[in-house]
């Protein structure tokens, strides 16, 4: 980059972005921390901003900045999955009656995977217009840094190892001890050949999930790779993955699919196999959706406290806003298995 002449008056933006030799748009994300731009181009806008001695144009308070009374919940997904999937209806539920009760507003964004998509949402959450954040449903290479939005932010689940979001606070549920209670009932049912439709692998519930089933099955001394599919949580993945499941080991008698949504996919493909539940093959779900009450037959499963999960997650996070020096934390919330007619 050539030498900067000072600016004769107080240096702008667009100052800086010209003696940079970048745009303005990109001289802003630098400024606001915003991630994916370039580290040259970043040393770029940093080193105009130091010659040219800009300073952002603020105005004068005495107190810190007024609250805004809103908070952000983001959903990491398409906004089709948000109202197709009852998960999320369940976790919005008990967020919704948190912040009601301390009369704060929800934003809601969601925010698809793809880079385009995430930035200007970062940018809006960095921006000032909340107090504090919610992340819930995010995949592990996802390139969201919510550790340096610059307002308190609450993640739904633990985040995935090497996700780049370090002393962030999160509230989980046992998903891997829930798996190990929904595979250790289908053995001690007598069952033998117990496969699994897992959940996404970069999602900490996914992961999870299935390292329960493969420690049961480790134990039992029953691992065989081949009883392993996978499916996105969707009901299509758990129908297709158990198409191709029987396909492989058309002997299977136990599958735990890695949520109720996959469990009745399980119980539409098998239905049209001419396999019967739970006479031939066994199924155990995860969730407890209402869902699985309606199943033929109803539907055993892991229940987790999703609206307790999203309720936790604004009590946490009103407590990081009302305190910005307390401490990060990591709260897991107890699973328990529900026993129906299916296994």
């Amino acid at each position: 980059m050539t030498a900067v002449e000072p600016c004769p008056a107080s240096p702008t933006l667009a100052d800086v972005a010209r003696a940079a030799g970048v745009s303005l748009a990109t001289a802003s994300r630098v400024l606001n921390r915003v991630p994916l731009v370039r580290a040259e181009t970043r040393r770029q806008v940093e080193s105009a901003i130091a010659a040219l001695g800009y300073r952002r144009q603020r105005a004068a308070r005495s107190a810190p900045p007024a609250r805004t009374r809103s908070i952000a919940l983001v959903v990491c997904e398409e906004g089709l999955r948000l109202f197709t999937d009852p998960y999320f209806a369940r976790i919005v539920a008990g967020i919704s009656r948190e912040v009601t009760a301390a009369e704060v507003q929800l934003v809601l964004l969601t925010v698809p995977s793809t880079k385009d998509s995430q930035v200007p949402a970062m940018h809006y959450l960095g921006s000032g217009p909340v107090d504090g954040a919610l992340f819930v449903s995010m995949h592990g290479r996802s390139p969201l840094n919510v550790g340096r939005i610059g307002v308190p932010v609450v993640v739904g689940g633990q985040p995935m190892h090497g996700n780049d979001i370090n002393q962030v606070s999160y509230v989980d549920v046992d998903n891997h001890g829930g798996a190990v209670r929904a595979v250790r009932h289908l053995i001690d049912s007598g069952r033998s050949m117990i496969a699994t439709v897992a959940g996404p692998r970069d999602m900490t519930a996914g992961f999870d999930r299935l390292a329960g089933y493969r420690r049961v099955m480790a134990d039992a001394e029953r691992s065989d790779h081949g009883l392993v599919y996978f499916g996105d949580f969707s009901q299509a993945s758990g129908e297709h993955a158990t198409v191709r499941l029987l396909e492989r080991r058309p002997h299977v008698d136990a599958i735990f699919a890695a949520s109720d949504l996959m469990a009745v996919g399980v119980l539409r493909a098998l239905r049209r196999a001419g396999r019967r539940v739970p006479d031939d093959v066994a199924v155990i779900g995860f969730d407890d959706l209402p869902v699985g009450r309606h199943t033929d037959p109803p539907l055993t499963t892991v229940r987790q406290p999703t609206e307790e999960l999203g309720a936790r997650m604004v009590r946490e996070l009103l407590g990081l806003m009302d305190d910005s020096s307390a401490p990060q934390c990591g709260v897991v919330l107890d699973t328990e298995l529900v026993p129906r007619a299916s296994a």
